[in-house]
């Protein structure tokens, strides 16, 4: 097949054009530039643009806040119940709008992204009819906890601003000032909804709020000395060359209304403490099984019962220690079950990185030349190419003691916000240099930041609605294409760390399960990881207490691998020899972040299309 890579201009990419015959993934024949793909065309886009008026923020990070919506670049939207309500009615108006449109005589694409919507909505509702939690839509966050350690506009918006909200003449600057007049507000919302969860006896467990507690307090000494905002703003004028009057005045909306609405929220936290009990799972709060059942199939995008899930995990982790065990011999590693040799390999001073800030800059020149070396092996997986937009970005110090060793993910749809991948650094001791290679493959390229660029390329309503197994399972996909294109050849210690990888998204399966629907202990929860897998204890505390936060979130990753490694081999079983590694990639990255129902009717067409 002939190699091809995106061209689009800005106009087109915005409308979703682009990629509209790419997508068309054999077994349809395209419809003729008619009323019902054009008008299906003009729904979808509609119902883009009303999703992002209460979610404003998005649209800036897509970059489709201009022409008629540059409007949006001056919201953040409204946090408060009566908020949410308003954002639930137009999911339930738009879902309406998108059953009833006619499928007949529409190509498969518009079918797909039809279903994608009406598959996105309809889980979302579900979850907004529960009394209490932030819900994701066509997004991966399973939340109950609205201001937790990694949930909330104490963190999400100074971030937000500083790495999103880009500022080059005086509308965007004004924009910026606009946004920080509503912050108080999004703060006031926020408080209002978790004073009604308390109120059911929805309370955070105490760890989390220690965290959440220390961090909200860092955040208000950060703001009483303008650090939030302000500061970012004043760089972003001297760069443009702009007066600095306006971060005057966001340095007063800083420091006065702002830090109070900060502070309103750390004093809730802390009566929420004086409550609090230690139990970790959902299941320990009310109606917490109805949101545990909701929030799995949020992340899975299946009915697959925590039974189920919790069974498949420890399937999956036993088959990957299988595969570990002879390469821990052949280096050897002889005795002792693999988590207890993976713990000694841990150890080894060989693949530690330096201490401090020494050991900082080792991680980011080994992660730069991963990202340079799998770039070059990209035409050997994919017939469609992309080119990415990366930045290799450490996360901000207030955060890393909430936030997971690392995450990524792809920039605006206009190519001015680059892709990121943001590396966790409070310690190096986070990282090996026998998994920071599969960690870089998955956060960057061929993973998120990667599937992230053809998301970018399809309607806006297909850039804006992802699934947790699709994004999770497409980024562990990559780490495996990564091995098939030989990382690890010369360095085996390499494809350890990589099977680990596998194994430790296998433990998130036991692990949520466990801690959510079986009455596992936070310390339970920890030492299965070290035990079971040989993980660092410093990163397994971290990525329990996210488990705690996010009920669900964690257990799509493996999933999500699992069926589209099982699509893959139902590729080549049908296919024999027509079966082609680099067609099968592209029909699963151009078929778009969907749920796995669609992306397994994505393959069944390749599979037609390839027949002939």
């Amino acid at each position: 097949m002939t190699t091809r890579t995106f061209e689009a201009t800005r106009r087109q990419v915005l409308a979703g054009l682009g990629a509209t015959t790419a997508l068309t993934l054999g077994g349809c024949a395209s419809v003729p530039r008619g009323t019902s793909a054009q008008t299906a065309e003009a729904l979808l886009e509609d119902v883009a643009y009303n999703l992002l008026k209460h979610e404003p923020g998005r649209a800036t990070g897509l970059g489709v806040d201009s022409g008629q919506y540059a409007y949006l670049r001056a919201q953040l939207g409204d946090a408060s119940p009566e908020g949410q309500d308003a954002y639930a009615a137009t999911l339930k108006s738009d879902l309406a709008r998108v059953r009833a449109f006619p499928r007949e005589g529409l190509d498969s694409t518009n079918v797909t992204n039809l279903e994608v919507v009406e598959s996105a909505y309809e889980l979302a509702l579900d979850g907004f009819a529960l009394p209490y939690g932030d819900v994701p839509v066509g997004n991966w966050r399973t939340a109950p906890y609205v201001v937790i350690q990694n949930v909330g506009a104490y963190i999400g918006l100074p971030r937000f601003m500083q790495s999103t909200h880009m500022v080059k003449d005086a509308s965007d600057a004004d924009a910026y000032v606009e946004r920080l007049q509503e912050v108080p507000k999004v703060l006031g919302g926020e408080l209002e909804r978790i004073r009604a969860a308390r109120a059911m006896g929805v309370v955070p467990p105490d760890f989390l709020l220690d965290k959440a507690i220390r961090q909200m307090e860092q955040t208000i000494e950060s703001a009483g000395k303008g650090e939030l905002f302000a500061g970012d703003l004043r760089a972003k004028l001297a760069e443009a060359g702009l007066p600095e009057t306006r971060a005057d005045t966001a340095l007063a909306l800083e420091t006065g209304p702002i830090a109070q609405a900060l502070f309103a929220q750390l004093q809730e936290l802390q009566a929420e403490r004086a409550v609090a009990t230690s139990a970790p799972g959902i299941s320990a709060r009310p109606q917490g099984d109805e949101f545990y059942a909701w929030a799995l199939r949020s992340s899975t995008t299946t009915t697959l019962s925590p039974d189920e899930v919790h069974r498949q995990g420890l399937e999956e982790l036993e088959a990957l220690h299988a595969r570990m065990d002879p390469i821990l011999r052949e280096i050897g590693y002889t005795e002792g079950s693999v988590g207890d040799r993976m713990q000694v390999l841990g150890d080894d001073p060989r693949y530690k990185f330096s201490e401090g800030d020494k050991g900082r800059e080792e991680i980011f020149a080994f992660i730069n030349e991963r990202i340079d070396w799998i770039k070059g092996q990209m035409p050997r997986a994919f017939n469609t190419l992309v080119d990415p937009n990366l930045e290799v970005t450490r996360i901000p110090v207030a955060e890393e003691a909430g936030a997971p060793g690392a995450y990524g993910g792809a920039g605006s749809k206009d190519g001015t916000i680059p892709g990121r991948f943001w590396i966790n650094l409070r310690t190096t001791d986070l990282h090996r240099k026998y998994d920071l290679a599969d960690l870089t493959y998955h956060e960057t390229i061929p993973g998120h930041v990667w599937e992230g660029e053809y998301s970018n390329r399809l309607p806006l309503i297909r850039s804006i609605l992802a699934f947790n197994p699709f994004s999770e399972g497409w980024a562990l996909y990559g780490e495996q294409i990564a091995d098939e294109l030989g990382a690890y050849d010369e360095f085996k210690v390499g494809r350890l760390g990589y099977l680990q990888s596998l194994a430790f998204r296998a433990c998130r399966m036991v692990v949520d399960t466990g801690l959510h629907a079986k009455g596992w202990s936070r310390e339970q929860a920890r030492q299965f990881f070290v035990e079971r897998n040989g993980s660092k204890p410093e990163e397994v505390a971290g990525e329990v207490d996210r488990y705690c936060s996010w009920p669900g979130q964690a257990t799509g990753y493996k999933l999500g691998h699992s069926r589209i490694v099982a699509q893959r081999d139902r590729a080549q079983a049908a296919l024999g020899s027509a079966y082609d590694f680099k067609a099968f990639n592209d029909a699963v990255v151009l078929g778009g972040n969907a749920p796995m129902n669609v992306m397994e009717a994505n393959v069944t067409r390749y599979i037609e299309g390839a027949r002939g």
